[in-house]
């Protein structure tokens, strides 16, 4: 059965031992049988992964490893199928931006999380966070789309996260330097888990900071959903987030501030990822959209992140302040709003403007260096 808030912070400790064995057994012998020619070709390989694809041309043991990958989870119903699209029939645009800022930065508030992303390559380092966008969103992209949960769309995005995640750990295991002892399994089912809480309820707990209103039936939709994604990431059934989002609601915030910290290589990246956003919210809108992102996440995780804090980010008392702010950009990020009166939700706009342009984002990120896939390098190493 799926994990429960009574048990969840022993099985934690026990996922955190254990990546994806035959995801791992698969990567490895692809690449050590010269299969595929190093990671960057695996990457390639995997971005030709579809639905209904005629498996014959692909590496015998990868066509094995699709088939048997292909089952749904447990339990899973058509009506499962409908609570989760009547959820993103509601809430799709603001879902999916939320997802890639408050979810990705949620990411990087995890020690060990950071420091594997921060050193997988050209995810991460200097070259900005383009390519660790793009694979980060290989969780949620399209995942909203019609369909998506019963023509093998998202089954295959996300087959597609979980051979990567095998790569991943394949690198660090070959460069000699990843602690095991301290840190358990690189990318390991409790950081996959945890990932999936961040994506999950981190988000409807981010929707309500923003005063938005999402019902209980709407909360178990997308909770459905990311059982459904939580499954196909390779993740064991006992270490499954369950679909009621109660539940998980209780083991996040159980075990949130066990996880969270504030570490170096965490606030470098989301210097990065905010600074990647200035190129689509230029000027005084930046500091809008941040504001909203600060409040979604609320100041206590949003400090540990380095988030900027600013008048924009304190409330109802300056709202009036912040839509002349920013009510010069084109009739106003705030939809014009400028004369607005405390008591307004101040954020409501900006989180419609945010999610159309959020989509621009995710479209530059996913297809940077005209590429489908981000490349890493065939060794360690960040450029730090």
């Amino acid at each position: 059965m799926p994990l429960t808030a009574q048990y969840v912070a022993q099985e934690l400790e026990a996922a955190s031992k254990v990546g994806d064995p035959e995801a791992d057994e698969l990567v490895s012998e692809l690449i050590d049988n010269k299969e595929i020619d190093g990671v960057n070709a695996l990457f390639r390989t995997i971005a030709t992964l579809k639905p209904g694809q005629d498996r014959s041309q692909l590496p015998p043991k990868l066509g094995a490893f699709l088939d048997s990958a292909e089952a749904d989870p447990p339990g899973w119903t058509g009506a499962d199928v409908k609570a989760a699209e009547k959820f993103f029939d509601r809430h799709r645009g603001e879902v999916a931006m939320l997802q890639g800022t408050v979810g990705l930065i949620g990411t990087y508030l995890s020690p060990t999380g950071a420091f594997t992303l921060r050193s997988t390559g050209r995810l991460g380092g200097v070259e900005g966070p383009g390519r660790r966008l793009s694979q980060s969103s290989r969780l949620f992209v399209d995942m909203d789309k019609k369909d998506a949960l019963t023509d093998g769309t998202l089954k295959a995005n996300v087959t597609k996260v979980r051979l990567v995640h095998a790569s991943v750990r394949q690198l660090h295991k070959k460069s000699g330097e990843w602690d095991y002892a301290k840190w358990g399994e690189p990318v390991s089912q409790k950081y996959t888990t945890g990932a999936a809480c961040v994506f999950s309820v981190q988000i409807l707990q981010a929707m309500r900071n923003l005063g938005l209103d999402v019902s209980k039936d709407d909360a178990h939709g997308f909770m459905c959903a990311w059982h459904y994604v939580n499954h196909f990431l390779g993740t064991p059934e006992k270490w499954v987030l369950p679909k009621d989002a109660d539940e998980v609601d209780r083991l996040w915030d159980q075990e949130r501030d066990k996880e969270w910290k504030r570490t170096d290589d965490g606030v470098f990246m989301t210097k990065q990822a905010t600074d990647y956003y200035k190129k689509f919210f230029p000027g005084p809108s930046h500091d809008a959209f941040i504001a909203m992102v600060r409040t979604a996440l609320g100041d206590k995780y949003a400090d540990m992140a380095g988030l900027a804090n600013s008048v924009l980010a304190t409330g109802a008392k300056p709202l009036a302040t912040g839509h002349r702010m920013v009510s010069s950009l084109g009739g106003g990020l705030l939809g014009g709003g400028a004369e607005k009166v405390t008591g307004v939700n101040p954020y409501k706009d900006i989180i419609g403007v945010a999610s159309t342009a959020f989509r621009d984002m995710e479209k530059a990120a996913l297809t940077q260096g005209q590429d489908d896939q981000p490349q890493m390098h065939q060794e360690l190493g960040d450029n730090r």
